[in-house]
């Protein structure tokens, strides 16, 4: 299908695969509403709503983007990395993703674990219960899953709580058992056909972190995101422009809990539709 050259392209958005609360046609529907050209399926370490995302797209006249966002460690940060049109239907690539969920379920089993031990009692057959009740049908559990059985459950009066107090990064039963490193994700990405992008770097907290990962071969940049204040997009602009990198940007969206969006109303963070064209010839 030729790309729809009219409007922008949001290029990190979440569906029911991982933890979005949106079927993958109901996201490309939503970008089709709001006058995006584009729309990057980037569920978090699968590929599992590719394939009926790209087919609303077809059906609705606008183009998805095949794409992934894969959980990396590295110096104790949870770093994220984009990848963008590869292989996805390649057995080894999924073989290679389903390593991913193997370490994400433990994470969570880790997790469950010291809430119970932290007073808050909630097992992981909950979890995933209250993930098929918010239309979740396979893919990987994060950690949204857990947070809206807290809220259930009462031990938290809000998302945001949850995150704060027991399962962000400061947060009391916060776990991060050994990841992927970034650089293979690099690596990952490129053995895979597609291109690597450094997804919200302003969250990392170490610029000099995000430059060795650009010199470990990430290809892009996401400068414009839901989280990154003005000066972030700035700072990551100088930087895309000093290392040649492509300016990618969108708005990370995961649907709504709790009457809340997070992180960002699709579309809310875009670029123009022609970076299409850079993240299929890098």
């Amino acid at each position: 299908m030729a790309v729809n050259r009219d409007g922008q392209a949001d290029l990190h958005s979440h569906t029911t695969a991982s933890d979005g609360t949106m079927r993958p046609a109901e996201v490309v529907a939503l970008a089709k509403e709001r006058g995006l050209g584009a729309v990057a399926i980037t569920d978090h370490d699968t590929v599992d709503g590719i394939a009926e995302a790209l087919e609303a797209g077809e059906r609705l006249g606008i183009t998805v983007v095949p794409g992934v966002e894969i959980s990396t460690v590295a110096e104790g940060r949870d770093i994220h990395m984009l990848g963008y049109y590869i292989d996805w239907q390649s057995e080894e690539w999924r073989a290679k993703l389903g390593t991913l969920v193997s370490v994400r379920d433990r994470r969570n089993d880790m997790i469950a674990r010291k809430l119970c031990e932290l007073g808050c009692s909630i097992t992981m057959d909950e979890v995933i219960a209250e993930a098929r009740a918010q239309g979740k049908d396979g893919g990987s559990i994060g950690r949204p899953h857990i947070a809206a059985v807290l809220l259930s459950k009462g031990y938290v009066s809000s998302m945001q709580e949850a995150f704060d107090r027991y399962l962000g990064s400061e947060g009391a039963a916060y776990m991060n058992p050994p990841r992927l490193h970034p650089f293979e994700a690099i690596a990952w990405i490129k053995e895979a056909g597609g291109t690597c992008v450094i997804a919200h770097p302003g969250l990392y907290g170490s610029d000099a972190l995000v430059e060795q990962i650009i010199a470990a071969g990430a290809q892009g940049i996401e400068v414009y995101h839901s989280d990154h204040s003005e000066a972030d997009e700035a700072r990551y602009m100088e930087l895309a422009k000093r290392y040649g990198l492509i300016v990618t940007g969108g708005s990370d969206y995961h649907g709504e809990r709790q009457g809340i969006v997070f992180h960002g109303e699709l579309g809310s963070r875009s670029v123009g539709i022609e970076v299409l064209d850079q993240l299929k010839q890098d």
